[in-house]
């Protein structure tokens, strides 16, 4: 999917996961991406009068993670950890993580756009949990709650099918974890042999 029309279908589907059972197809990328920005101020909102943390905005500084309040910090250290497990799905299926659809123009364009599809149920709730407990450490408790979700295969599996779903809607594909990991070996004629096997013969 190169062309702009194809570019424009799955940026426009990338929108409309996230609104399940609302009708997006009459509404423009500049309407769907009005809606999703006040769907998300919305989630922080909410996120914020659950817990009780003030949010006063996003507020993310590459030079100084510190000089962040604690529940920016957990989002910083939450998007993170997510984009990089996104991107180990992204190139583990043998796509472009730079290939973007609603994000443009960035090595890992792909990436955002795929973990933007999660945010607002995951990184956000967990960054204002961890801001209202207040660890030691805030950034590595968000990264170790990640890695406790992530560990299952659950995620993967679900990043696995929505990136299929998004590049590859006509195909009906096959159950994710359900695929025979199979390494053949060439034995020199016409015929291959399973790998993962010893041919050798004990002395």
């Amino acid at each position: 999917m190169t062309n702009q029309s194809s570019r424009l279908k799955v940026a426009r589907e990338m929108y409309a996961m996230r609104f399940p059972g609302e009708d997006t197809s009459r509404l423009t990328l500049q309407q769907l991406r009005g809606r999703e920005g006040a769907r998300i101020r919305r989630v922080y909102r909410e996120q914020s009068k659950r817990t009780g943390v003030p949010w006063d905005g996003r507020d993310y500084k590459v030079e100084s993670f510190e000089a962040s309040d604690p529940v920016n910090q957990a989002l910083s250290a939450a998007n993170t950890t997510m984009y990089g497990v996104v991107h180990s799905v992204i190139v583990a299926l043998g796509c472009s993580p730079g290939l973007g659809f609603v994000h443009t123009g960035h090595t890992r364009s792909f990436v955002y756009d795929i973990a933007d599809l999660y945010k607002a149920e995951m990184t956000i709730p967990l960054a204002f949990d961890l801001a209202r407990e207040a660890p030691f450490d805030i950034g590595s408790a968000a990264r170790r709650v990640l890695r406790d979700i992530f560990h299952g295969g659950a995620f993967l599996d679900r990043c696995v099918r929505d990136i299929r779903h998004l590049l590859l809607p006509d195909d009906p594909g096959e159950d994710v974890g359900s695929t025979e990991n199979v390494v053949y070996l060439w034995d020199g004629s016409q015929r291959v042999v399973a790998g993962g096997t010893s041919y050798g013969q004990d002395e």
